[in-house]
């Protein structure tokens, strides 16, 4: 047993040894202003077609007010962004995920995550996303991102997420 765990330990050592020369394999710490280099890494949350991007820089997610699936001026603001991003970036689909806090039943909460959900696809069809680059599904409150009985984590776990997929044909 105290021979297996030293050859793991001396494994996992030369391991760290071996990448802590950059120059070893003819390279160096990148550069993003280097000749050639913009800046932007591809996938990263600096490439605007990226879905890092879309998650940190537009947003991914819309939140309601307790009991509604009314968008608020706040979610609106972000769909319009998202509107934005799906229409320049055509090779992306979408799954808009519908969530509810742990108030409620299940059945009204997948009821009230799935219209809220709709609201969210309905406003992106108005700004001109095609309908069928989306598709809605309600998780009710079997999701949450927050767990505890207090206003602030209701609040987080009232919402709709847009999920990305596609983007690969490059």
């Amino acid at each position: 047993m105290k021979l297996t765990i030293k050859v793991i330990l001396m494994t996992g050592a030369l391991s760290m040894a071996a990448c802590t020369n950059a120059g070893k394999l003819g390279g160096g710490a990148f550069d993003p202003n280097a000749a050639g280099n913009s800046g932007v890494i591809a996938g990263g949350a600096s490439d605007p077609a990226s879905t890092a991007y879309f998650q940190q820089a537009v947003g991914d997610r819309v939140t309601f007010e307790v009991d509604q699936s009314l968008l608020t001026a706040v979610g609106r603001a972000t769909l319009d962004g998202q509107a934005t991003w799906l229409l320049a970036n055509a090779d992306y689909t979408a799954i808009i995920e519908g969530h509810a806090d742990e108030q409620g039943t299940r059945e009204y909460n997948i009821a009230l995550g799935n219209r809220r959900a709709d609201a969210a696809r309905s406003y992106l069809v108005s700004k001109g996303v095609p309908s069928s680059r989306m598709q809605i599904v309600s998780y009710g409150k079997e999701r949450p991102i927050e767990i505890c009985s207090e206003e602030a984590c209701y609040a987080k776990n009232r919402r709709a997420v847009t999920v990305l997929a596609g983007g690969l044909t490059g």
